[in-house]
């Protein structure tokens, strides 16, 4: 893609652009729309900064198209031959569709964000970091949101469940706004179980097939599983990871002083909207890189989480069967090859995790 189709993707975002002013440029004026325009111009400089959005809409729309047959064979094709997916080719579509849209949302923030600050300011890095590592701390405040553009979610009704699952969290000392029920059953027969949000918004939510497949006491320790993971210390590993965007966005800063000096990809200018491609490489790069070392320490967290959810329950035989529920209804593998493991998976492998499991 970098060697072939970034001039041709940026000439076809051009003339869009150019063709898009020519029909709507009646909206640059129009009462409601003319200051959006206005301060797209001004944070942009000059313009063009709708042929930088269609550019990275384009050269997204190719990768994606270029993964679609490996998506839908993973995703949908497979799930289905293992009888492990519900979905209808219609609502596969539409929840692809529905991801693809908040991906150009996103992406198109991006475009916008770095690539606008960049022309303006010498250190836009720091301008942009800053921020954004500070709303990086408190993003996973939003996360209980974002799973309800995907699934329904109710509140889990009155009864022995929620009053042993309130019990559950006073003993481990965990304030929560709700226990909700996901109804993934339409896309999905995995059984789930986690916490979503923090503070405030921290809700725990179980799938409906979890409440189908599992007892309660299986319950109660996929829950005490989950609660190991919100006392666990995140400070750490937050903070770290908004000094790496910082990091990430001066290192970008020099790239894109470097392509500009040297004419990469026909760029002409500072932060030109032709090297996103070389950016989005890099970062695929880091973080395949990176996934082993990830997933090393997310191991070592979900070991740590078992052996808090047999403290907190001390019910070692149902934490057993919840293990091996879960291993059965969502098809694992209970000894995947070791190179699988130590590629970046983010949970010990079911066999081990039964196996460390104390005798009775």
């Amino acid at each position: 893609m970098l060697g072939v189709l970034v001039q041709p993707l940026h000439r076809l975002a051009v003339a869009a652009a150019a063709g898009l002013e020519r029909r709507l440029g009646f909206l640059r004026t129009a009462p409601v729309s003319r200051a959006f325009f206005h301060a797209m111009d001004r944070l942009w400089g000059k313009p063009g900064w709708g042929a930088a959005v269609l550019f990275a809409l384009f050269t997204d729309l190719f990768v994606s198209l270029v993964y679609l047959p490996v998506d839908v064979w993973f995703s949908y094709t497979l799930e289905h031959r293992h009888g492990m997916s519900t979905q209808t080719p219609a609502t596969f579509a539409y929840d692809m569709v529905k991801a693809q849209l908040l991906a150009a949302f996103a992406l198109s923030a991006l475009v916008i964000g770095m690539f606008g600050l960049a022309r303006k300011l010498r250190q836009w890095w720091l301008v942009l970091g800053v921020p954004v590592a500070l709303l990086l701390l408190v993003s996973g405040a939003l996360d209980p949101y974002r799973s309800r553009l995907f699934f329904n979610q109710k509140a889990l009704p009155e009864g022995p469940l929620r009053t042993r699952i309130v019990d559950l969290m006073e003993q481990a000392d965990i304030t929560f706004a709700d226990v909700l029920v996901e109804e993934t059953s339409v896309a999905s027969r995995r059984l789930q179980a986690y916490f979503a949000g923090q503070g405030p918004t921290r809700t725990i939510v179980l799938n409906d097939i979890i409440l189908k497949e599992l007892s309660e006491d299986e319950v109660l320790a996929a829950v005490a599983h989950e609660a190991g993971h919100v006392n666990e210390s995140k400070w750490p590993a937050r903070i770290a990871s908004s000094l790496m965007l910082v990091a990430l966005l001066f290192a970008l800063d020099r790239l894109l002083r470097l392509s500009a000096s040297r004419g990469w990809f026909g760029a002409t200018h500072f932060a030109d909207i032709r090297n996103l491609p070389l950016i989005s490489l890099l970062f695929f790069l880091l973080v395949l890189t990176a996934k082993p070392i990830s997933g090393a320490f997310s191991r070592e967290r979900e070991r740590e989480a078992d052996r808090y959810a047999l403290r907190l329950t001390n019910d070692v035989d149902a934490f057993r069967r919840m293990l091996v529920k879960a291993a059965r209804v969502n098809k694992m593998d209970p000894e995947p090859p070791r190179w699988v493991v130590l590629k970046g998976m983010s949970h010990p492998p079911i066999g081990e995790r039964i196996a460390s499991l104390p005798t009775p």
